[in-house]
């Protein structure tokens, strides 16, 4: 299936090499594409690793062993692309171990400090013999860039997706890169794609762990494209400890808030990206939400806004139809008082307290929804609460991408 490049691509940047970090690709064949399908990232011994996986009842064994193993130590990641080996019962499990297995004989280290993604057609089992040559071939490969590994890790992608950033702490820079793939199945539910994020900094697993699970709840987890969760959604970060600072292991660590801003914006610019890409957008849209309960009752009446196909179909349609708006912050399950309740778009209000303001001027709120970058304001007069969200329209170049999926 052959993809046009998203209106809303954006280039790939130029991305800090890792300490510690070296990327290899490889043709695996898991389907009848012309292209590298198989990723290893091979990790210096003593790297740390968190994680934050899907919370689908139905994750697939790569998840399910990531699972055990974060907080930790990581020597090698391996990423399929074109199966997700989800829904495939003890072969699927199987496949895994074996993948695993092959890797840490390869570099000595326990089978624990090997992780495993993968994505693609959901219910068809990895073929092992396609993955373990896949693998040996990459073992020998020799080293490739950010931008290549970003492109082999992708699947209805239309472009690679890459972030990075930098971060003193104390007289050391360290320094950070990630990839992430991810166009359709989109929903906030942690989620839905495959990141992988890379720091030479030293920071102490448990500590990492937390850092991400924070950094995720605002980004990552506050995206959509379609409302479907991933079997397979899985956002990795690596510390390999050569940048020489010393460790962090808590928020009272020198430079641990540094540190933190810099991969909340690595986060935060990849679940763009995958906003950005979503399957047939032509419109990036932020949702901010304020004036809610709490932070939590916004950010959910902001994904009740962004999952409705009324409200994405409109903004596909450039049609300031704030009456979708109402009708999904009143669906949202979450506190709202019809008569508090103001609804904006890029900056111009078109109801305040529950009705049409009566000087609202609709001709610059078409003019900004002609735009690709769209953003609606939602203000419930309650509390103090806020969230922002992004998602995309609804075309119907959605509906063909997702039609022919499996041919």
């Amino acid at each position: 299936m052959d993809l046009e490049r998203s209106p809303l691509a954006r280039p790939f940047p130029a991305l800090p090499a890792i300490d510690g970090v070296t990327l290899r690709v490889a043709r695996a064949r898991y389907k009848t594409w012309d292209r590298c399908d198989l990723t290893l990232i091979e990790l210096a011994p003593g790297t740390a690793a968190a994680g934050v996986f899907t919370r689908s009842a139905c994750a697939s064994s790569e998840v399910e062993m990531g699972r055990e193993h974060v907080p930790g130590h990581a020597r090698a990641l391996v990423v399929n692309a074109g199966n997700s080996n989800a829904f495939t019962g003890h072969r699927g499990r199987e496949a895994v171990e074996r993948i695993v297995a092959q890797v840490a004989d390869s570099l000595a280290c326990a089978p624990g400090e090997v992780f495993v993604s993968s994505t693609g057609v959901i219910g068809v089992p990895l073929p092992l013999d396609k993955a373990r040559a896949g693998v040996a071939a990459a073992l020998k490969a020799d080293p490739c860039d950010w931008k290549v590994a970003a492109e082999t890790i992708g699947t209805t992608d239309t472009f690679a997706k890459g972030a990075g950033a930098s971060a003193m702490i104390g007289t050391a820079r360290t320094e950070l890169a990630g990839i992430v793939k991810g166009s359709g199945m989109i929903a906030p539910d942690m989620a839905t794609m495959l990141g992988y994020i890379f720091t030479d900094a030293a920071v102490d697993p448990a500590f990492l762990q937390e850092m991400l699970l924070r950094a995720n709840a605002d980004t990552f987890s506050c995206i959509t494209v379609d409302g479907d969760t991933s079997t397979s959604d899985t956002v990795l970060a690596f510390a390999t400890g050569l940048a020489g600072n010393e460790a962090l292991t808590s928020w009272d660590s020198p430079g641990a808030d540094a540190f933190y801003a810099a991969l909340q914006a690595v986060c935060r610019d990849l679940a763009h990206l995958v906003v950005r890409d979503g399957e047939g957008a032509s419109k990036f849209i932020e949702i901010a939400v304020t004036g809610a309960q709490s932070d939590e009752s916004a950010r959910r009446i902001g994904l009740s806004i962004a999952n409705s196909p009324l409200v994405k179909t409109a903004i596909a349609g450039e049609d300031a139809n704030w009456g979708r708006v109402v009708m999904a912050v009143g669906k949202a399950g979450e506190p709202a008082d019809r008569d508090r309740l103001s609804i904006g778009f890029g900056g111009t209000w078109a109801a305040r307290d529950g009705q049409p303001l009566a000087d609202y001027d609709e001709a610059p709120v078409a003019e900004h929804l002609r735009g690709q970058e769209v953003r609606i304001d939602v203000d419930l007069g309650l509390g103090d609460g806020r969230a922002t969200v992004w998602t995309c329209d609804l075309t119907h170049g959605y509906i063909a991408i997702n039609a022919d999926y499996r041919s």
